[in-house]
């Protein structure tokens, strides 16, 4: 262990660190210095379950894998027990930050583990079925929106000859959209506990169901932190690149990049039909500011309205 970190460390605490294989979960207790291997399978999740509960685990992080990840994520879901999903960047950043060069399934798990010791991330509720199910309608719909745009792309610079393959392909992914909207708009509809706040952001001029849907599935917290809290959530919060006398320009950057996406496009048309981002848009270039930046200070200015209505109850008010 990195004599660095050793002072970091509790050892009442049980930090899980499961690297997540195609095939196989290479696992790590770090406190205890105990590696296990399952099959990435129902039946050696199963397993996997049974033995961690054995233990008093303090928490249990697993790597987005895009995918790989899902049935155990689920499975931990309703065994109700501490895990968290971490990015991988931040866990090879610290384990290069710790001298760990070398990489295999069994070193990750161990670098996994001893993240979790060391930062000590919060173990928050996972979301239930229905949540997931409307976030994964949500994904797909962002799937097949890409799709069109790159078919629409191509539709411009192909041939006319081709022009009725591009046409038929267009077709259904249209169909296939309004697919998925319907599902979203049943399965919104059927969280009960999600009706007002839906009322009250459908309320705002320029934000529709798209915007509504996708906060509802991807920014429980609205509503319930601060302003600079929910921006950065949202990826709209500025950071200074500062050094001495430098004065960097600020940039967003990190946050829920599909929250981000959906409010670009949104305020694209909230800032026609809004009377007060409109207001505050064009003020904002008629200041000099690029247009790019005025419509992210517009997203940042809606996201701290809607955060303020739902923390409030309250509808939309022109006034």
């Amino acid at each position: 262990m990195n004599t660095t970190t050793a002072a970091h460390i509790d050892r009442s605490e049980r930090n899980v660190g499961i690297d997540i294989g195609k095939s196989m979960l290479d696992v790590c207790i770090f406190e205890l210095d105990i590696y296990l291997q399952y099959p990435n399978t129902e039946e050696g999740i199963r397993e996997l379950i049974k033995k961690l509960s054995r233990y008093n685990l303090t928490r249990i992080l697993v790597e987005a894998t895009g995918g790989y990840e899902r049935r155990l994520v689920e499975a931990c879901a309703e065994k109700e027990l501490p895990l968290i999903i971490v990015q991988p960047a931040q866990v090879r950043q610290f384990a290069n930050a710790l001298g760990i060069n070398a990489k295999t399934d069994k070193i990750d798990s161990r670098a996994i583990a001893q993240f979790g010791a060391v930062i000590k991330p919060e173990a928050r509720p996972l979301n239930n079925k229905k949540i997931r199910y409307i976030r994964d309608l949500l994904s797909r719909k962002r799937q097949l929106n890409e799709m069109r745009t790159q078919e629409l792309n191509r539709q411009h610079k192909a041939p006319a000859i081709l022009a009725a393959t591009h046409k038929r392909l267009l077709k259904v992914l249209d169909k296939e959209i309004e697919s998925v909207n319907k599902l979203l708009a049943k399965a919104v509809s059927e969280v009960s506990e999600w009706q007002r706040t839906y009322e009250i952001l459908s309320s705002v001029p320029g934000v529709g169901d798209g915007v509504t849907f996708t906060l509802l599935g991807e920014l429980p917290e609205l509503g319930q932190l601060s302003p600079r809290k929910i921006a950065a959530l949202s990826g709209l919060a500025p950071y200074n690149r500062d050094s001495g006398i430098m004065k960097g320009r600020r940039r967003i950057k990190g946050g829920r990049a599909p929250i981000r996406t959906v409010l670009y496009m949104a305020m694209l048309s909230a800032i026609q039909c809004n009377p007060i981002m409109k207001k505050f848009y064009k003020k904002l270039v008629e200041q000099g500011k690029h247009k790019k930046v005025a419509l992210t200070a517009c997203m940042r200015k809606m996201m701290t309205i809607l955060n303020a209505m739902v923390r409030d109850n309250c509808e939309w008010q022109a006034s």
